[in-house]
Parts: structure tokens; C-alpha cells; sequence
């Protein structure tokens, strides 16, 4: 019998504590430590009996995991993962990899030096809906992939803002949720090379932004337009569509649509259109739906990161590809700002 592997998580809040879930939920992996400075999770920690640490690096030389997820604040998943890199500990980082495009660079130098794996928690790659928009795009079902267009309309409730971090630059709907429908339409049709866009914090005042409008322009061509707010009562997100988490009500809505020029395809709900035989606007479309399978994104990840540990698989997205969906934030960040057309790819390059 093979052994369990050791997984340790840095960061024990919301999202640390569910992947504490799935590796007590997995045959594969045992939780090998927390380490959080906090007494909440320090008292988390004791009473499951597991060892805690205030630092990582602590955690790192004490309990030598054979994995740390990192689940800690943006601003300490590069110090955190350059740790691992020089302790040759493979790390699942959460979304955004880091907090900026500079960040990210200085992480993809230590991970070439030393060669250590590390998976970026874009874990909406993992979704069998996401990996089967990309398969139907990929293998030329939509024929010509003209036009795009995404959609992340919702509100928060006002206690949503009592933490401050969430009223001031940076902690708004673009680098907090726009991140991961960035991700899911650069995995599904490529590369982003051209960014305009306007911003708005009209609604609430604060000193970020609340409701967004992009125009991207694909490598391949193919044209796309991202509405963003989250200040608004609407169905049209991942979030209340997808059904992937069960504390949003799931709405009967579309929240991504793929234009091409034999098919279109609605998301999440995998609808093909097309005409059956005349290809005009006056026949009837036939409406077809692709078949998926069914299981827990997340799950799927952590046995994807198990996987990588035990070098039988490539990170699906790693710290490199990663940088590419924040180069794209920072880039409709800087369109916003300048009334400019930006190219993410520029963006990399200025920060060499």
C-alpha cells in the first residue's frame, strides 16, 4: 500500500479550512500541520490535535510536509512559496498567484533554479464544465471562434465591506473575482492580447471600483466584451449559475457565451445553437447539449496536486501561465486608468 502523503495549509481561514476538508476527505493525503498566527486557528489547530505553527517556515523545518497549500493572504504567497522553493517543498498556491505581475516573475526565477512543482488554485480549470467549453472550442465545434462575452453581475451585502482591505484599491471585483473569469477564458480560448476598459465606483463611493467594462481582443482573433459589478441583484455570474458551491442558489442562466461561425455554446449549462442545414436567419436553430461528468473541482485539484508531487503530472496551471491571468487584471487596471488600449504581454515585459 502506498504511503499517505503529509499536505500541511498555510493560512486557516475560509478557504484554508475547506482544504483541510478535502485532504481529511482524501484516502491519499493526511494534513501534516497549520500554520496561521492567529488564536482562532491556533485553537482550530488543537483541537483537531494537529501541530500548528505562528510561522510556515517553522511548520516547513519541523513537520517537512510533503506539500504546503498556501491559502494566506495575497500579499504572503510570495515570501511564502519562495520558502518552499528553497526547502524543495512543492506548493499549491491560491489565486492570485501573487499580488502582482513583479511578484510573480521573482517566483518563476526560483521555481527554474531550483525545479521545485508548484500548482497555481485557478481551481475552476479543474471543473469538468470549463474543461469540456475548452475541449468543444479546441476541437473546432464552433467552427471560427468570433466573438465572446462574459458576465459577473451580483451583489454583496454591505457587511461584505466592514473589512477594510475591501473599500480601498485592489480589494474590489477585479482582482478579487474578475481573476477567475480572466483565467476561465484564457484557458477556454487563448491568449488576451489587447485590454481596453472603464471602471465605476459610483454606486458605493469607495475607493475601489464596483462596476467595470472590458474589451479584450484574443490572439486568435476573436473579440470579447466583460461586464463586471457587484452591486447589483442579477443571476448572471459563475458563482450563481455553475452550481459549484452550494452556499449560492443556483440560477437557470448563462454567464459566458462562445460565438463561432458553424456554432455557439452557452456556459455552464454546455448549450450548442446551430442551424441544421440552411445557415440563415430565418431557420429555426437546433439546440444541443454536451455531455458532462460530475465531480468536486476541488477534489479534483488536490489530487491533481498529489499527482505533481509524485511527478506523474504537469501542473495544469502553473506559476508561469498563472502570470499571464495577472498580467491581464493589471492590464485592464491600467486601461481603466489611462483611457489606453494595453497589451498584457507589455506588461510582462516592463516588469523583466
Amino acid at each position: 500500500m502506498t504511503a499517505q502523503m503529509r499536505i500541511a495549509v498555510a493560512g486557516a481561514g475560509l478557504i484554508g479550512r475547506r482544504h483541510i476538508e478535502l485532504i481529511d476527505a482524501s484516502p491519499d493525503c493526511v494534513l501534516a500541520g497549520i500554520a496561521d498566527p492567529s488564536p482562532a486557528a491556533k485553537e482550530f489547530a488543537e483541537a483537531r490535535n494537529t501541530p500548528w505553527h505562528a510561522d510556515h517556515r517553522a511548520l516547513l523545518v519541523q513537520e517537512k510536509p510533503d506539500g504546503l497549500i498556501i491559502a494566506s493572504p495575497n500579499a504572503l504567497h510570495l515570501q511564502m512559496a519562495l520558502d518552499c522553493a528553497a526547502a524543495e517543498t512543492p506548493a499549491l498556491i491560491e489565486k492570485p498567484v501573487t499580488d502582482t505581475v513583479a511578484a510573480a516573475q521573482r517566483l518563476c526565477t526560483a521555481i527554474k533554479r531550483t525545479g521545485v512543482p508548484m500548482l497555481v488554485g485557478h481551481h475552476r480549470r479543474h471543473n469538468p464544465i470549463i474543461k469540456a467549453a475548452r475541449e468543444t472550442v479546441a476541437n473546432g465545434r464552433l467552427g471560427q471562434l468570433t466573438a465572446v462575452a462574459g458576465l459577473w453581475l451580483l451583489r454583496k451585502p454591505d457587511e461584505y465591506f466592514e473589512t477594510a482591505w475591501r473599500r480601498e484599491v485592489g480589494g474590489g471585483p477585479l482582482l478579487i473575482n474578475l481573476i477567475h473569469d480572466i483565467d476561465n477564458l484564457r484557458f477556454i480560448c487563448g491568449e488576451i492580447v489587447e485590454v481596453q476598459a472603464l471602471t465605476s465606483n459610483k454606486v458605493r463611493g469607495f475607493a475601489v471600483e464596483d462596476t467595470a467594462a472590458l474589451l479584450l481582443r484574443f490572439a486568435n482573433g476573436a473579440l470579447g466584451t466583460v461586464t463586471v459589478s457587484d452591486a447589483t441583484p442579477a443571476p448572471w455570474s459563475w458563482e450563481l449559475t455553475s452550481g459549484e458551491n452550494a452556499v449560492y442558489p443556483r440560477q437557470d442562466q448563462p454567464c459566458y457565451i462562445f460565438a463561432g461561425t458553424s456554432c455557439s455554446l452557452s456556459v455552464p449549462y454546455m448549450e450548442l445553437w446551430s442551424y441544421p442545414q440552411n445557415p440563415t436567419w430565418h431557420a429555426p436553430l437546433l439546440r444541443e447539449a454536451v455531455a458532462l461528468s460530475a465531480y468536486d473541482p476541488l477534489a479534483e485539484q488536490l489530487r491533481h496536486f498529489l499527482s505533481l508531487i509524485a511527478g506523474r503530472e504537469k501542473p495544469l496551471i502553473s506559476v508561469d501561465d498563472a502570470m499571464g491571468t495577472l498580467a491581464v487584471v493589471e492590464a485592464v487596471s491600467e486601461a481603466a486608468r489611462t483611457g489606453h488600449k494595453i497589451s498584457p504581454g507589455r506588461i510582462m515585459e516592463q516588469t523583466v
